[in-house]
């Protein structure tokens, strides 16, 4: 069993129980799934750029990416309909929690100048949004075989009623939030 799954578990669940003042387990904030998404631009729009972004979520996340196609198409954005916009992996189950054990420890430790992660990132439903600028940040990403840069975005969804339960949950987990001055 993964190390931050036994720890939600164990630790995190009958202090969050507490905490709410919850009687059922199944009524406590949980996660619920990973989305790492990448946005194409038009300028960039050609196979082997594709393929670099394919690798590079594959290696991140364990998984082979989706790509996303545009639905409809926008003149001011230069996309057509059934352009490649992005692709995108969603993680759950056992693969998640390793995905944000490793974002947690391991990731977020070797962002340069990182401060913390903003608690206005928790939306009202208490989901977690983070974007990268680069995705070398990421472990499994060797810097000397990258060709280009591209910057990611990382969704934490979790089951959360409102954002102040998702904000209890994330710092539970070990999620380092900017402290605030009040």
């Amino acid at each position: 069993m993964n190390r931050l799954k036994e720890k939600y578990q164990k630790e995190i669940v009958p202090s969050l129980k507490e905490k709410f003042g919850l009687s059922n387990n199944l009524a406590i904030p949980r996660l619920e799934r990973v989305t790492i998404n990448v946005g194409i631009s038009a300028s960039k729009r050609d196979d082997k750029y594709l393929e670099v972004i394919e690798s590079t979520l594959t290696r991140i996340s364990g998984q082979k990416p989706v790509l996303t196609i545009a639905k409809k198409a926008i003149s001011a954005f230069k996309i057509r309909e059934g352009n490649v916009v992005g692709a995108k992996v969603i993680l759950r189950g056992n693969r998640m929690y390793d995905f944000v054990d490793k974002l947690v420890s391991v990731t977020f430790p070797r962002v340069k100048d990182f401060r913390g992660i903003s608690p206005k990132s928790v939306d009202t439903h208490g989901n977690l949004t983070v974007g990268f600028k680069e995705h070398l940040v990421f472990g499994e990403v060797d810097s000397d075989e990258v060709e280009t840069i591209h910057g990611l975005e990382v969704t934490v969804s979790t089951t959360a009623s409102d954002r102040q339960q998702g904000l209890d949950l994330f710092t539970a987990l070990g999620f380092p939030f900017k402290k605030s001055n009040k």
